[in-house]
């Protein structure tokens, strides 16, 4: 905010709260703004749009994802998009590592039993606790992780992964994006990996010890994560959400935890969220790790992601180049 107050040339109108953005105050104050900045709880729609009238420059999002914005609507009115592509990689990167152990390892229903005051009522037992090791071993020399979705956050999730001893790479992209053996035969080599590979969804759900799903959201994504894939996972595999909660179907994840398809789950996001109650059907699953969004939660990276967002917007309303300007001829 520092940024925006000391322009004299700008004139700035904050919501005073610090929580998300109330739909009612932004549609009271947004008309005549040359530009807006929002997160993704704030829906940018054709009616905020002409709320803002024609004066409106750039809608500039402090997430890396736009769904929650009206490409078209914007389109149509000749706006610029300003978004977070890059400053945020490394904190979902290491959030993802830390689900993926948090699930494993039963992170979830330790920490349930020490909170409850329960923990003197279990002893010691052989495979108490016990749940599928990230790393190799010498009797278990193989892991295969997957993921869904290869982009910048994913490539940082492998990076992180490979002092694990991880020894193949698996993943699925968008069909209509060519494949890069170059890149992925330089990615093997640089992380000592058996293989990088790009491979269809089916193999990709079937050969996964760890999943990750890291795609954009979308209706091409809705739901990618149904039944049929979670059937043929691994018993002993972990699914990793730290996209879109709309990538998964929570009633297909739940059944499959709940008749053990798969040994666990870790969700950073939910389809709904944040009205996630404790009925909800993954949230009494005992195997399923959630927190609540917060892949982006760390102080450097909270001040990079207000920094960019505000570099966008006063860029398009000063005339000069937006550092992370969305594509819209690309993504329409």
């Amino acid at each position: 905010m520092l940024h925006l107050e000391t322009r004299a040339e700008l004139d700035l109108v904050a919501w005073p709260g610090d929580r998300a953005c109330e739909r009612s105050w932004m549609m009271e104050n947004i008309a005549g703004a040359t530009g807006v900045i929002v997160t993704s709880s704030e829906k940018v729609d054709a009616e905020l749009l002409d709320s803002a009238g024609p004066s409106l420059k750039v809608v500039s999002t402090m997430s890396v994802g736009y769904e929650h914005i009206d490409l078209k609507a914007v389109a149509q009115r000749s706006l610029k998009v300003g978004y977070t592509p890059d400053v945020l990689t490394d904190a979902v990167a290491d959030l993802s590592v830390m689900l993926a152990l948090m699930a494993g390892r039963n992170g979830g229903i330790g920490m349930d039993l020490v909170q409850k005051g329960q923990w003197s009522n279990f002893s010691w037992a052989p495979y108490g606790f016990c749940g599928p090791q990230l790393s190799t071993t010498a009797a278990s020399p193989t892991r295969k992780i997957g993921f869904l979705g290869f982009g910048r956050i994913a490539q940082a999730t492998l990076a992180r992964l490979v002092p694990f001893g991880i020894t193949h790479c698996l993943y699925s992209s968008n069909p209509s994006s060519p494949p890069n053996h170059a890149r992925d035969a330089a990615l093997a080599a640089q992380h000592n990996l058996r293989t990088v590979s790009r491979v269809d969804i089916d193999e990709l759900s079937r050969e996964s010890d760890v999943l990750f799903v890291l795609a954009p959201g979308g209706s091409d994504t809705y739901h990618i994560v149904n039944e049929a894939l979670l059937k043929k996972m691994k018993r002993t595999s972990i699914l990793v959400n730290a996209s879109r909660g709309t990538l998964v179907d929570s009633d297909a994840l739940a059944k499959a935890l709940r008749e053990g398809w798969i040994w666990g789950a870790a969700l950073d996001v939910v389809e709904g969220e944040p009205n996630i109650t404790i009925d909800h059907p993954l949230v009494k699953e005992p195997r399923c790790v959630i927190v609540p969004h917060i892949g982006v939660a760390t102080l450097e990276t909270r001040r990079e992601i207000a920094t960019r967002v505000v570099q966008n917007v006063i860029a398009a309303i000063l005339g000069g180049e937006m550092p992370s300007q969305v594509d819209l001829p690309i993504v329409l």
